[in-house]
């Protein structure tokens, strides 16, 4: 092996975020990703040897387990691997740097610079992406009352949600979340630099992976009462020249959308559907809750903060 590899180790490789990152990893050339011995996964002290020995750490875990295993990273001191965490645990701490790249100009660099990295959740990449750049623009004010619809495919919900599905037993489409307490609404707030609390409602269907994230909107309760290419135009200019994030032009759109076509991508695709006679519009994101919302993002963070090439 080459002396200039990267080492990486994800600590919950086991799950399907840390399957997934791995999988990802194995078509990336400049890193090793090492792995613990499986008696030993939940042993901290040959959990710290083995982050005493990467570059960078991966935290694929529960939020109390990812707050654990940083605190034994943070034990290293100097010799401190750089870290993403997969989980909810430190997406809006100050010390942490937030996991989207494309959040807003020179974001990416941040991330670069970083030694400790929030990866974003899913249904908030999509959410983040299509509201920030009107709060930037002025197009939509801090306070206004947004409602956040999503649905999901059923392998965002974990172990016992993925086996209901793919033994027969869970519904064809559900709600939930509906204490409106979902545990993606602080990042989606503050991230999306709103100061009133988004209504979220977020549903899955049965289908294993993919994401509809939808925004509707009244075009007269907008600051100036943009319009709906207005809207657009606001897209287009944020994310002009990004690799992973389009905004597709009206005319190539169609009046419906599938969740299923971005799968096994790092792509995120935003639209606005709209009609200016009616003075109302939708916007809409599209992207994988395992790609873009998940591991494709993850990897994208890792190749940010270890200087590698974007993929």
């Amino acid at each position: 092996m080459s002396q200039n590899l990267k080492s990486i180790f994800i600590d919950g490789e086991a799950g399907t975020t840390g399957l997934g990152i791995r999988e990802r990893l194995a078509a990336v050339p400049e890193v090793a990703v090492k792995s613990i011995d499986p008696d030993k996964r939940k042993d901290p002290a040959a959990r710290k040897e083995m982050m005493a020995g990467v570059d960078l750490v991966v935290l694929c875990l529960p939020d109390d387990a990812a707050k654990e295993s940083t605190a034994l990273a943070d034990e290293l001191g100097s010799d401190a691997p750089k870290i993403v965490d997969a989980s909810t645990a430190h997406r809006v701490a100050p010390d942490w740097v937030y996991g989207f790249a494309e959040l807003a100009p020179g974001h990416a660099e941040k991330i670069a610079k970083a030694d400790r990295v929030a990866n974003p959740g899913c249904y908030p990449t999509g959410a983040i992406a299509l509201l920030r750049p009107l709060v930037d623009a002025g197009l939509m004010a801090q306070d206004h009352p947004v409602t956040v619809n999503a649905v999901s495919g059923y392998s965002g919900g974990g172990k016992s949600m993925i086996e209901a599905y793919e033994t027969g037993v869970a519904p064809a489409f559900e709600l939930y979340g509906l204490s409106l307490r979902h545990k993606h609404l602080p990042e989606l707030q503050a991230y999306s630099r709103l100061t009133r609390r988004p209504i979220f409602v977020p549903s899955v269907g049965n289908f294993r992976q993919g994401m509809l994230v939808s925004v509707p909107l009244h075009l007269d309760t907008l600051p100036g009462r943009p319009s709906v290419a207005d809207l657009h135009h606001a897209l287009v200019e944020r994310y002009a020249g990004s690799t992973y994030v389009s905004v597709l032009h009206q005319e190539d759109m169609a009046g419906k959308i599938e969740p299923e076509a971005l799968n096994d991508t790092n792509k995120l695709e935003l639209r606005v559907f709209g009609q200016d006679d009616l003075g109302q519009a939708v916007l809409v994101a599209r992207l994988d809750n395992l790609g873009k919302g998940a591991s494709g993002a993850a990897v994208q963070n890792i190749r940010l903060m270890l200087g590698l090439p974007e993929g």
